[in-house]
């Protein structure tokens, strides 16, 4: 993307991480494209939602074929999952890194085609679907994100999504990994998790399930519940929460994210690690 103001600061730490070519000499072939001009492609078809085979290779010296080759090289490399470590130690190194406490939340996607890890979705008439599991930190920085099929639960992708954060350096001492504190919402409060959470050394905060009232009849009867005025709605905790909502709203920003159209789970979760780079840069730059 030739007028994205991020692609140079972008490009200053991902440079060192591309793994260099071995040079052929007794049967060169045909050169290869530049990593630059395919950075660029893998963005414009990230942040436009175009096709791979629809990408203008006048405009970037590079088609769609190689940036769609690069990012799976590339995300087999662990490039992008080096990158974005990189870019949270340079957050914690600036001090704008809160690992106080880290947020919990999913999102469901629409898949246009079966491929790996969709699923039917149950509250869309069981049309193949996923969901992204992001968990942040408290100013909602994503510190990980995870690719599953449209009918997984969230509360149990709640431990892999924790054991998913990476080491993250920056400052002197030992890379910290775990918060004090773990906010989610009833989609994730169950005793059996509750307990996993607490065996990682993190105090769950999750909002309580309303017990519901069983009126003294025959047959048992679950009574509604009746929002009155001046009665306190729901647990508060969507003051804390918020702000992982606001980076589902940032990575929706990003057109390939809305809807999911490769089959390959690889390459959507490159998709996903190089958006979350990019928020993280954001943050890093404007600050």
């Amino acid at each position: 993307m030739r007028g994205e103001v991020l692609t140079d600061e972008l490009w200053v730490r991902l440079e060192p991480l591309i793994p260099v070519r071995p040079r052929r000499f007794r049967h060169p072939g045909r050169r290869h494209a530049d990593d630059r001009a395919a950075v660029e492609g893998i963005l414009y078809v990230v942040r436009t939602g175009i096709g791979w085979n629809r990408l203008p290779i006048a405009l970037f010296g590079a088609s769609g074929a190689t940036c769609w080759r690069r990012s799976t090289e590339w995300h087999e490399a662990g490039v992008w999952r080096r990158l974005h470590e990189r870019l949270l130690a340079g957050l914690r190194a600036a001090g704008l890194l809160d690992l106080s406490a880290m947020l919990v939340d999913s999102t469901r996607l629409r898949a246009l085609g079966k491929g790996d890890h969709t699923g039917p979705g149950p509250v869309d008439r069981r049309k193949p679907g996923s969901k992204h599991h992001l968990i942040t930190d408290a100013t909602g920085v994503p510190l990980a994100i995870t690719l599953t099929g449209g009918h997984r639960n969230e509360v149990t992708q709640l431990i892999p999504l924790i054991d998913a954060v990476p080491p993250i350096r920056g400052v002197v001492g030992t890379p910290r990994r775990r918060p004090r504190r773990l906010y989610a919402d009833r989609g994730y409060d169950h005793d059996k998790y509750r307990r996993l959470v607490r065996a990682h050394g993190i105090t769950p905060v999750i909002t309580p399930v309303i017990t519901p009232v069983i009126t003294p009849v025959i047959t048992p009867v679950i009574a509604p519940v009746i929002a009155r005025r001046g009665v306190e709605h729901g647990s508060g905790l969507g003051r804390v929460r918020w702000p992982v909502e606001r980076t589902f709203a940032w990575l929706k920003g990003f057109r390939r994210l809305r809807v999911r159209t490769e089959r390959r789970a690889d390459i959507h979760q490159a998709m996903l690690s190089l958006a979350c780079s990019i928020i993280c840069l954001r943050k890093l730059i404007l600050n």
